[in-house]
């Protein structure tokens, strides 16, 4: 019964940020219906973002389909998808069509560049829009190339959690205003709104617009990752001077060049002698002397190490859905407590569609129409 109970969403099946922004929405509560393409595949239990939901084949490129879809949307407090612009108009239920047939409906839409603009019908990725915002270039070490951090900054974070937030905002909207609107979600967007607290900071002189010496970015000595004895590494962010000076007793660091926490000339030289310091114990030895402490310190841990963690056994952080590991619904709530509504699952036209109103005569005729 999670604090969006009640609410029900019309999810177009797309791939990457659009399944993990229904999955969020299902994750809170709220019933999502996929509306598959006639023919396609069925996810797999390790394809985590697509848990949680029913789906329904349709074929689109008959009438019975793009009714059956239209039936689903006069229902639904929110539609997603996540085409090229103008696709959903060419299979006849664009926006102007679904607010027609359901005036209260918030309409989500993603892409990477948003639905106008001069990219608007360009391919691209993750790794494109995040190039165009200035995030990419910041990420990475100095003299070295940019790194793109996985595509969590542009398709899930710029995108998924932007649509997510954007649709329950819409939705909260029309509850008093009774009406619906369509809300344009753009990776490029949603990764330069991320990037504030850095323009900001470009802005007042704190930070350089080069990669890899600025204080979050790799450049100080006391926030970066450093290779212990055994190969492994941790993760030190010992900023506030109060944390710094912890890190300098935990590491039993005696030599005063240390005393210059915010020398930037100095940083590099003692990034050297850190790493050197770091070296001369393995991960588990730095795990006994600094987690836990006001260091600001944390192993760096692999996929499989991760849910293993006692902090992360003891907040239940990852969950076990269908035999697979995954991370659990976030963030909490005390009283509307979210949870996993279930494994990825395939098309099951006649459940899914019964459970928003179809009679046994209405599957039947759209099966007879061939177009689930």
């Amino acid at each position: 019964m999670g604090p969006l109970h009640g609410i029900r969403v019309v999810e177009f099946a797309g791939i990457g940020p659009g399944p993990f922004a229904a999955m969020l929405l299902s994750d809170m509560g709220a019933e999502v219906i996929r509306i598959d393409r006639k023919g396609g595949r069925s996810p797999a239990p390790t394809e985590i973002t697509y848990r949680g939901r029913k789906a329904v084949a349709l074929d689109m490129k008959k009438p019975e389909g793009v009714e059956a879809a239209l039936k689903l949307i006069e229902q639904a407090d929110a539609l997603i998808e996540g085409f090229r612009p103008g696709v959903m108009e060419r299979n006849g239920v664009g926006p102007d069509v679904c607010l027609k047939r359901n005036p209260k409906l918030v309409y989500g839409r993603m892409t990477g560049w948003g639905q106008f603009g001069p990219l608007a019908m360009a391919a691209g990725h993750d790794i494109n829009y995040i190039a165009l915002t200035g995030a990419l270039h910041g990420m990475g070490n100095a003299g070295r190339k940019p790194v793109p951090p996985l595509n969590l900054v542009g398709d899930f974070g710029g995108g998924a959690l932007y649509l997510a937030f954007g649709v329950v905002c819409a939705i909260l909207e029309a509850k008093t205003s009774g009406k619906g609107q369509v809300v344009d979600t753009a990776m490029t967007d949603g990764a330069a709104s991320l990037m504030s607290m850095f323009y900001g900071m470009n802005a007042m002189g704190m930070w350089k617009d080069e990669r890899g010496v600025n204080l979050l970015d790799s450049g100080a000595h006391f926030y970066d990752t450093y290779e212990t004895k055994d190969g492994k590494y941790i993760a030190l962010g010992s900023i506030e001077p109060q944390f710094y000076k912890e890190l300098l007793e935990k590491a039993n660091i005696t030599d005063t060049a240390f005393h210059a926490q915010m020398d930037r000339g100095a940083w590099p030289s003692l990034k050297d002698k850190l790493t050197a310091v770091i070296k001369t114990k393995t991960r588990d030895e730095w795990d006994a002397l600094m987690l836990g402490s006001d260091v600001c310190y944390a192993p760096v841990l692999s996929l499989a190490e991760a849910p293993k963690h006692p902090h992360n056994v003891a907040r239940k952080t990852f969950v076990e859905v269908a035999g697979i590991v995954q991370p659990a619904p976030a963030p909490r709530f005390s009283r509307t407590e979210p949870e996993v509504q279930g494994p990825p699952e395939g098309a099951n036209n006649e459940a899914s569609l019964k459970a928003w109103g179809f009679s046994a005569d209405d599957v039947a005729k759209l099966a007879g129409a061939g177009a689930i």
